[in-house]
């Protein structure tokens, strides 16, 4: 009956592993990466600034023992492809084996097309250079790809700085500061990506889900309930105190030689994991420091490379953590996307969190004492990449069960964003611009936060967006009076269009449990 019920609430999405097995739905262990590149999905994509894909590979006498070919009858996708599925069956058949003569893939010129197609897919802002995507088109991209390639190629190169901007975190008032690399950065380093991806992708541990080809949050999120069904209620939510500005460059580099012994790219990677950043200096000016060179640690959060060093790095904590026999000790595993792990065992949480923190002192790598919590779930509910996970009762008011539903933070976070999309300042905009931010906000907001019981939280967010919509048309049009009978939320849905989050409407399966 519980496995009944853990499979009817999460029927319907998909990337998440199935039961007590790890591999991608629907893909076969190691067949992952041919099937993500073949959707076109790589590149890691923005977590909200991120989601994203994972895998690379190499070529010439290796490419012709494996009877690939790269003749002119393939596109430069396709060559693409073909050689990352290669170098990827290489990092799988041989997981000792260091691979040589990779840079001078990273300016052949498929591999630089396919990066630009997949950053000018992506969009973004310009980096300190001020230089958009516009202004590339109108140089003419292959003329400028061409000339990158000749400063990749010709050992010219030198990464520029990185523009730093804030990002609201949900706690109100504090900011995360993400980078903006150049657009020439990001094609550069999308090219080494895709090139390093599928051999890394071979390596990465079954407790990871962030970045990788048929792995999401959802997965993640779907992992600790299963685990929590089989009675691994101890549990330790773990924060790491800035994870990614704290990797250290060393550790890391290692990490990368493992499996790379070509110096050149090697060179290429430590350039961008030193990059400057350029960022306002408090006076209306700006100012350039270098704390990656400087301290020797961090990845540019923001930056292509990012996703992929801090799955790497993470790695090696996974691997400590069955290799040291915690796992077997506390009969735990670790459930990890991107720098939010959780430890959930049938030990006292305790005691698994003084070997967590063991474990990342050793990686140069701090827990953070204040925000970490031990707990035993589903008696006390565990909140993880924004869901709340603990006993969920039944509507019917029979009994309850271990379910999912969106976090009140995470509720909270997006009404704050719908009030701050729709103050004072914007009431020059035109109703349906304003309708039509309002909606993509609100459906991909709903389009992740999509597993168990989510209508409450929609009939809130819903509730919020139909007051704030309307006091916003009422400033616009000077209406004092009568604001609920010359905009009620019906005429807000139908004639202005105003989506209304409901499990039909976005094509979700109803939570049966």
């Amino acid at each position: 009956m519980a496995a009944a019920r853990m499979e009817e609430e999460d029927g319907g999405n998909t990337g998440s592993p199935v039961g007590g097995v790890h591999t991608p739905t629907g893909t076969p262990r190691g067949a992952g990466w041919a099937g993500r590149v073949a959707d076109g999905l790589v590149v890691p994509l923005k977590p909200g600034n991120a989601g994203g894909g994972k895998e690379p590979w190499f070529e010439s006498s290796t490419e012709r023992k494996q009877g690939v070919t790269t003749g002119e009858n393939l596109t430069g996708s396709d060559r693409v492809r073909k050689l990352q599925t290669v170098l990827h069956a290489k990092a799988k058949e041989e997981p000792g084996r260091r691979f040589h003569a990779l840079i001078d893939k990273v300016w052949r010129e498929d591999f630089l097309a396919e990066a630009w197609k997949r950053v000018r897919r992506n969009g973004g802002a310009a980096g300190v250079d001020g230089e958009t995507f516009a202004d590339i088109e109108s140089f003419g991209v292959e003329r400028w790809l061409g000339e990158l390639a000749r400063e990749l190629k010709d050992g010219a190169y030198t990464p520029k700085p990185v523009r730093q901007v804030l990002i609201p975190k949900k706690q109100p008032g504090k900011f995360r500061p993400l980078g903006i690399p150049c657009i020439r950065d990001r094609v550069a380093q999308t090219s080494a990506l895709l090139v390093l991806e599928p051999i890394f992708e071979a390596d990465l541990q079954p407790e990871q889900y962030a970045y990788r080809p048929g792995r999401s949050a959802h997965g993640a999120v779907k992992r600790v309930r299963r685990l929590l069904y089989g009675r691994h209620h101890e549990v330790v939510d773990c924060d790491l105190s800035n994870y990614f500005g704290e990797i250290p460059h060393a550790e890391l580099l290692k990490s990368f030689a493992r499996r790379i012994s070509d110096g050149r790219m090697l060179k290429l990677i430590k350039a961008w994991l030193e990059m400057p950043v350029e960022e306002d200096d408090g006076e209306g000016g700006k100012r350039r420091t270098n704390r990656a060179r400087r301290e020797r640690k961090g990845t540019p959060q923001g930056a292509p490379i990012s996703p992929l060093a801090s799955n790497v790095y993470m790695r090696r904590f996974i691997l400590g953590w069955k290799a040291l026999g915690y796992a077997r000790r506390f009969r735990a595993e670790i459930v990890n996307y991107a720098d939010d792990l959780c430890v959930l065992g049938k030990a006292p949480a305790a005691e698994m969190l003084t070997a967590v923190e063991r474990l990342m002192a050793g990686l140069k790598l701090t827990v953070n004492a204040r925000k970490t919590r031990c707990l035993r779930c589903p008696e006390e509910p565990l909140e993880f990449l924004g869901y709340r996970i603990g006993h969920t009762y039944r509507r019917d008011g029979r009994g309850s069960y271990i379910g999912t539903r969106p976090s009140q933070a995470s509720v909270q976070s997006i009404c704050r964003r719908i009030s701050d999309m729709t103050v004072r300042g914007y009431g020059g905009q035109p109703s349906e611009v304003m309708v039509g931010r309002l909606n993509r906000t609100m459906t991909g907001w709903a389009n992740y936060f999509s597993l168990g019981q989510v209508s409450p939280a929609y009939n809130i967010v819903n509730r919020h967006a139909v007051r704030r919509l309307r006091q916003w048309l009422c400033r616009k049009h000077k209406t004092r009076h009568g604001a609920t009978v010359h905009y009620p939320a019906q005429r807000l849905h139908d004639e202005y269009g105003l989506t209304r989050l409901t499990r039909q409407a976005l094509g979700l399966p109803s939570a049966k449990a």
